[in-house]
């Protein structure tokens, strides 16, 4: 079960943190890649790798707020592959201010990165799916998609991540006659870039220790058994589900 030979899978935000993690997951399910980030030189190291695996793999740099990134992207793989099955959207950022503090541009830079982007991307990637009447979109999100917080003012990340979670259920709705499933993950505290310095702290680590049951963050490899079942044949009847991997922080 839950072999991706022969698939052909398209990683957003793919030059660190959880975007690496799902890279490295799905090539060792057989999946080749395409792997997409900014950050051009990050995703040649990452190729090299991923290839020692067995897989094909095409690193194009792409800016996900810019539309002609994403469509060339999306030109590119088709044009390399003949098809695309999965797209995992996982690029992401944050402005992290309050409702009184944040300003117009902090606010706009993060629903450009994080919602606005998976627009687009779905649009671009989902185009060339429908003409194969199969596709698998999966959307990270996060348990701040779900939920408010108490502990650090970000009101942009919780609006463009819940505006992810009910993209996703609209778009599953919207794609389902055309073979493609849309789903979404939501995770909980993982290491990356953007929140190692955060997570270190002691005061988060209390704060971590008291709140999520399972007393922990989330570890390196933990997010992609989701993924990877979520962009399987054998999911083919799972939809438009919202499935947090947090160590049960949005059960209590």
């Amino acid at each position: 079960m839950f072999n991706l030979k022969g698939r052909v899978a398209v990683i957003s935000g793919a030059s660190s943190g959880l975007g690496v993690q799902m890279a490295k997951g799905f090539a060792e399910q057989g999946a080749d890649l395409v792997i997409l980030a900014r950050r051009e030189e990050r995703l040649i190291e990452l190729k090299k790798e991923l290839e020692e695996k067995g897989v094909k793999v095409l690193p194009i740099k792409c800016d996900v707020t810019s539309t002609e990134d994403i469509n060339n992207a999306a030109k590119l793989a088709e044009e390399e592959f003949g098809r695309v099955d999965i797209l995992v959207n996982c690029a992401g950022s944050s402005k992290d201010k309050g409702v009184l503090d944040m300003s117009d541009e902090e606010w706009d830079f993060t629903i450009a990165t994080d919602e606005t982007s998976v627009f687009k991307m779905t649009r671009a990637f989902g185009n060339i799916m429908k003409k194969n009447n199969y596709g698998r979109v999966i959307n990270i999100a996060s348990m701040y998609g779900m939920v408010g917080n108490a502990e650090i003012p970000t009101i942009a990340y919780h609006a463009s991540k819940g505006a992810v979670v009910n993209f996703t259920r609209a778009a599953a709705a919207e794609l389902a006659p055309h073979g493609i499933t849309v789903n979404c993950i939501c995770p909980g505290y993982f290491y990356t870039e953007l929140t190692t310095a955060v997570l270190d702290t002691e005061m988060f680590q209390q704060f971590a220790t008291s709140h999520v049951p399972m007393k922990r963050y989330g570890k390196e490899g933990e997010l992609n058994a989701a993924a990877i079942f979520l962009a399987s044949d054998e999911a083919s009847y799972v939809t438009g589900v919202i499935l947090p991997v947090d160590g049960g922080y949005t059960a209590v």
